[in-house]
């Protein structure tokens, strides 16, 4: 019976030693440094098992004993907590923190920016030539991308908030457009809901159009408020708005960098020079400080401006004084001469 008992608890030592020595070395195993020169990028797709990602990080040359990863995530159990997505794995990194990522789920991110003053038509042919965005829309008409964002029967223009937007690989370009009009409706609510008074707009849709013919007049978010004055006053006192940016817009793609006579005659939905008052819809996509200058344009008596020449406006309160201004800097043209500002 002794030699039994000595047995066994010979047999019980050896077992202590070789587990503690097993943990030992797996705790020194997650702790070690990755054998990487630079960083490495890996994707963990979406269903992908933890043993299935040992496998391709060691096939990759990123992460020895793929086994014993493996073991370390079913030990603690956060096999589940893994997160499919785009990863950057850093020098240094060790089995244990890269564990730690993919629970977290901190994959890379990409950007995307809508210019302020762009149109939709440029909007997709950005998104199309994006190449970590999913391409859902390529073959799809601007109706049917509108009914895609539950927008049916919605005329595109004016509808995205310009901004910059983050995505991860492979987010869908109908996606980012959801967010993207989802974000300009919040800010057009709440630059609503705070609107200054007597302005010419029925609805937050008119104010949207006038936010975007303000941001095709000027790149100076210092004068927006006031050229949105200008364009307010003008429609409270029945005054044809007459804005060369709406014109543009109307011709379309007869557009060829000039405007002629015949063009500011020439009657289409968009010529302000010859309808009253706002066009059928926005001309272009707009940022927050246009909306907020359609809303809470400046006070006073300006009801003209002109183009200085150096990306600024000479704005006048009487017709005499619009038509100096015009014979100062539109008539005589100075080397340099530029209607808006470097971008």
């Amino acid at each position: 019976m002794r030699k039994v008992v000595v047995s066994f608890v010979i047999t019980l030592v050896v077992v202590i030693a070789v587990a503690y020595g097993g943990w030992r070395s797996l705790e020194s195993y997650l702790d070690t440094p990755l054998k990487i020169d630079q960083s490495h990028i890996v994707m963990v797709e979406s269903g992908s098992s933890f043993g299935r990602i040992a496998n391709r990080l060691a096939a990759e040359g990123v992460l020895e004993k793929p086994d014993w990863f493996s073991f370390f995530i079913r030990l603690k159990k956060v096999g589940h907590l893994l997160k499919a997505g785009e990863y950057e794995i850093l020098q240094g990194a060790t089995p244990r923190s890269l564990v730690a990522q993919l629970i977290e789920g901190k994959s890379l991110t990409y950007k995307f920016t809508i210019i302020e003053g762009s149109t939709f038509k440029q909007l997709r042919s950005s998104l199309k030539a994006n190449s970590q965005l999913k391409h859902t829309l390529d073959d799809k008409t601007d109706e049917q991308v509108m009914a895609l964002i539950g927008l049916k029967g919605k005329h595109p223009e004016g509808m995205f908030l310009a901004d910059t937007y983050q995505f991860q690989r492979d987010g869908t370009d109908v996606d980012l457009l959801r967010r993207a009009h989802s974000l300009l409706q919040s800010e057009l609510d709440d630059a609503w809901a705070s609107k200054a008074e007597k302005l010419p707009y029925k609805d937050s849709y008119e104010a949207l159009i006038m936010a975007s013919i303000v941001e095709k007049e000027t790149g100076l978010s210092t004068e927006r408020p006031t050229i949105a004055g200008v364009f307010v006053r003008r429609l409270n006192k029945g005054m044809r708005l007459q804005t060369d940016p709406t014109v543009i817009y109307g011709m379309g793609d007869r557009y060829k960098g000039n405007i002629r006579r015949a063009d500011l005659r020439r009657p289409t939905a968009y010529n302000t020079y010859t309808i009253s008052g706002l066009p059928p819809t926005p001309i272009a996509l707009v940022g927050r400080e246009a909306i907020k200058a359609a809303l809470h344009p400046v006070e006073g008596r300006w009801l003209y401006f002109v183009a200085k020449g150096d990306g600024s406006h000479q704005f006048s309160a009487t017709l005499q004084q619009h038509n100096r201004a015009v014979k100062e800097y539109q008539l005589r043209r100075r080397n340099g001469y530029r209607s808006s500002p470097d971008q």
